[in-house]
């Protein structure tokens, strides 16, 4: 009989992805998927370790499976991945946790092995060597998405933030070969997914190993001629790498989303000068109005932590009028956080009360919503295209989907839209989305 996997994913894109490419090893080794925690012979918890909480919830949820185990007299062999396993290694098994694989971010391809040396040794394995290796085998993902592919082009980066972990565990940069990249959206185009998001910690980071002419704008010209494709994303670009070539090709390519993810952490330039960002405020400004004056229906959404250590009253003032000025589409909002091994963490003392903190995140997401509401608004009584994405949270008569600026509608429509591009009439704003009527289906898979 086959052994049942449960793969449980926190934390970015990226990991998402990652997730697909194990549900994909496991199913070639023979596993099948568990339709439960209950019915499952193992389960991989691929972990996230951006935010201070992510190694608590992974103990806390190792603790809750032990639990469930000894009520059941079932043990599953449990296998830790992603960047809590490359960022603590050996030192999690030192916690007397059921953990029976350690593996990180560069060793996911052996994963099926260290599972069957665990089993037969009864001993706990660990692998969290920096292979180099970026390439994967094409067609063992398991896409998990039925109306969009996540294709990563990079891994790990060089920027080395002053408050990210992400260099410490996914390693330097390693970008694919254009080839890969390519076979792999189209094996996506051809199984009838219309849209692609390529990922990268800095995506417009990307010159291909393979071709000395193929940096990001050409990747993302390249992909976007692949027939059978009708949109592409991609997250996240840094924006001091934001050329003018970059946008002329976004402006040129229809394919190509009216959608910019630019993080930009804080509005204060002494505070993204302690953060390691190489870039002002000032010049981000003017990146956002490049952007909107290529492409004025663009939306520009980002990332922003507040009480990085030293944040004043004022360096938190600029960051709320960035927001205002620049008028986000939606942004990702965080309390800082020390993570190991960073500059931040190893300089700097947390001195920003944990108070003040919560205090800001909230007046930041009060304007935003504000801004939100304003922009969703401002979106009623036109006509937009989604990709139908499945039924809403809220109502199972209800389909949601994205319109190219990621912004999610939902609208009545039958469960067969799922996959199909459909125009939408926005008749409604909520805080988060906004609700229309189906116009027409305008193409299906």
């Amino acid at each position: 009989m086959a052994r049942k996997y449960l793969v449980e994913t926190f934390g970015c894109q990226m990991n998402f992805h990652d997730g697909e490419r194990i549900s994909g090893l496991l199913e070639s080794e023979g596993y099948e998927p568990a339709a439960s925690e209950a019915e499952a012979d193992l389960l991989v918890l691929n972990t996230c370790s951006v935010r201070e909480r992510a190694e608590e919830k992974l103990y806390s949820r190792l603790g809750e499976i032990r639990l469930a185990a000894a009520s059941c007299d079932r043990q599953p062999q449990i296998a830790v991945t992603g960047c809590v396993a490359q960022q603590e290694g050996d030192a999690l098994l030192t916690r007397n946790l059921p953990i029976d694989v350690v593996v990180g971010t560069q060793a996911i391809r052996q994963l099926p092995a260290l599972l069957t040396e665990a089993k037969a040794r009864q001993t706990p394995r660990v692998d969290i060597n920096p292979y180099e290796d970026v390439s994967f085998p094409l067609g063992v993902a398991k896409a998990s998405d039925p109306t969009r592919a996540w294709v990563t082009i990079i891994e790990g980066c060089n920027e080395f933030c002053s408050f990210c972990v992400v260099p410490y565990t996914r390693g330097h940069e390693r970008m694919r070969p254009v080839a890969d990249i390519l076979a792999e959206v189209q094996r996506a185009a051809d199984s009838g997914r219309l849209e692609v998001q390529l990922l990268g910690q800095i995506v417009n980071h990307y010159q291909a190993p393979d071709d000395p002419g193929c940096d990001f704008p050409e990747l993302l010209r390249r992909v976007s001629q692949i027939d059978g494709l009708r949109r592409v994303r991609f997250a996240s670009p840094h924006p001091r790498h934001a050329s003018d070539r970059l946008i002329e090709v976004m402006q040129s390519t229809p394919k190509i989303c009216r959608h910019f993810h630019l993080p930009v952490q804080s509005g204060s330039n002494r505070v993204l000068k302690e953060m390691r960002r190489r870039y002002s405020r000032e010049e981000y400004l003017a990146l956002v109005d490049r952007l909107r004056a290529a492409m004025p229906d663009i939306s520009v959404s980002t990332d922003i932590i507040v009480g990085f250590p030293g944040e004043t009253a004022e360096d938190f003032e600029a960051t709320l009028d960035l927001v205002r000025r620049v008028g986000f589409s939606f942004i990702y909002s965080f309390k800082y956080s020390p993570r190991p091994n960073t500059l931040a963490d190893k300089r700097m003392a947390d001195d920003v009360q944990e108070s003040v903190k919560t205090s800001r995140i909230m007046t930041l997401q009060q304007l935003q919503a504000e801004i939100q509401v304003s922009l969703f608004q401002a979106m009623i009584g036109r006509t937009v295209e989604v990709l139908v994405e499945g039924p809403s949270r809220r109502r199972d008569w209800e389909m949601t989907g994205k319109t190219p600026g990621w912004v999610t509608v939902n609208f009545p429509g039958p469960a067969t839209l799922v996959g199909q591009l459909v125009t939408v009439r926005l008749t409604a704003a909520a805080p988060n989305s906004v609700r229309g009527e189906l116009v027409e289906a305008a193409s299906a898979h």
